[in-house]
């Protein structure tokens, strides 16, 4: 298990010293300023204490909290504080604060920042050394810049969805957001430390464009390199990776699945054995009869269980594994001994405890922290604002 330190400051954290100022919403940007909290960055939320955030208030409450399971997940190590943007002295406290905090992650449409007095251009001439990183659905220039979206619709646009799912059944449902995460939180936390790494170089600060759909078009990975080679253009059930070979998920008698990865030459012999087809190991069936060994393969996993499956190729290199629900991953030894559970402190409980996902990043010389779970918004208002030398009266009115 990882460490769980104390406190950001003096602890040789990865990022110490960088400090973040956060107006974004929902997942992406929470996701990534959160893995940058973990690694030791000071990150400061601002609120709207009027504008609902679905996420923040994502079902179900943590018993013994006031706060939801998503908040303590997305608001781990940060402050959070509530400003009222569209008031001018509101304004005037985000450029005092972007003095300090040097680095900006928003998720507004493109200009919302800028109207309200706080875009790129106006924050940077209060801190030249300014990173300023806008994460949109689809970037701020081109003709779909101003259009709202999710990830689903990023999929959809980017060639992803189009060769996902089944020829019958069309394109598929994921639980993981795939354009938010894995493209949008992740290329924005890569764009942030390479700013900060080119600002400690040349000392010069800078905007960083992060557009969801353009972060999931790389995604079409080696299907798409083909296709920009003179290959065809991707189709469902049609490739190495999406169904077009025997790389699929196959049901079992009782309901579960089986995944199945064999695609190497040594791999697939040991497909071959479990499945008791030996005759098919030199993978020759793979070019004379794809259609029915997949066939075949299909009813073969049907005659036993999941956990008969597991057990089988639990002593076989096939690159077969379960299916696991949330429930069986968060008992899995594995994942348990790797510290992707870690226990978290809830702020302001009496000494409640909640399990969350951890930063996957594992550092021998300075691992991710889990200091404290998310606060509820805008608890460090008052501490943030009048250390800034706002009286009372002055903070209530800029944030509400």
């Amino acid at each position: 298990m990882r460490e769980e330190g104390t406190g950001a400051a003096g602890t040789g954290a990865a990022l110490e010293g960088l400090k973040i100022l956060d107006f974004s919403t929902l997942l992406p940007g929470p996701y990534a300023t959160m893995y940058l909290a973990d690694l030791g960055a000071e990150v400061l939320k601002v609120s709207s204490p009027d504008r609902y955030d679905l996420v923040v208030h994502w079902p179900p409450e943590v018993p013994g909290a006031k706060v939801t399971g998503a908040q303590t997940w997305l608001g781990r190590n940060k402050k959070t504080i509530f400003l009222n943007l569209k008031k001018p002295a509101a304004v005037e406290a985000v450029k005092k604060l972007v003095k300090e905090y040097d680095i900006v992650v928003e998720q507004f449409r493109p200009g919302v920042m800028q109207r309200l007095g706080i875009g790129y251009e106006e924050l940077k001439k209060v801190n030249p050394r300014l990173i300023y990183c806008a994460i949109t659905g689809y970037g701020q220039t081109g003709p779909m810049a101003l259009r709202a979206g999710h990830d689903i619709n990023y999929l959809s646009r980017a060639g992803i969805a189009g060769a996902a799912g089944r020829k019958a059944g069309g394109p598929t449902l994921c639980n993981f957001q795939i354009a938010d995460v894995a493209g949008g939180s992740m290329n924005a936390v890569a764009g942030i430390l390479a700013a900060v790494i080119y600002r400690e170089r040349t000392g010069k600060g800078q905007m960083i464009d992060i557009s969801m759909e353009d972060c999931v078009v790389p995604y079409n990975s080696m299907d798409g390199a083909s296709f920009f080679a003179g290959g065809p253009v991707p189709e469902r059930e049609s490739g190495l990776l999406s169904g077009g070979q025997i790389y699929d998920y196959y049901e079992t008698s009782d309901g579960g699945y089986m995944g199945v990865g064999s695609l190497e030459p040594k791999f697939f012999a040991a497909l071959c054995e479990g499945l008791g087809v030996p005759e098919w190991k030199d993978g020759s069936i793979l070019k004379t009869n794809l259609g029915e060994a997949k066939r075949r393969f299909r009813e073969i996993f049907l005659t036993r269980t999941r956990a008969e499956w597991t057990e089988i190729f639990q002593s076989l290199d096939a690159c077969v594994e379960p299916v696991q629900d949330l429930k069986e991953a968060a008992a899995d030894p594995h994942l348990t001994e790797r510290g992707m559970w870690p226990e978290v402190a809830v702020p302001l409980s009496d000494g409640v405890q909640v399990t969350q996902m951890g930063n996957p990043l594992h550092l021998s010389a300075c691992p991710p922290r889990y200091r404290h779970a998310g606060y509820p918004e805008g608890h460090h208002t008052e501490e943030i604002l009048a250390g800034l030398g706002y009286s009372g009266s002055e903070i209530r009115d800029m944030s509400t």
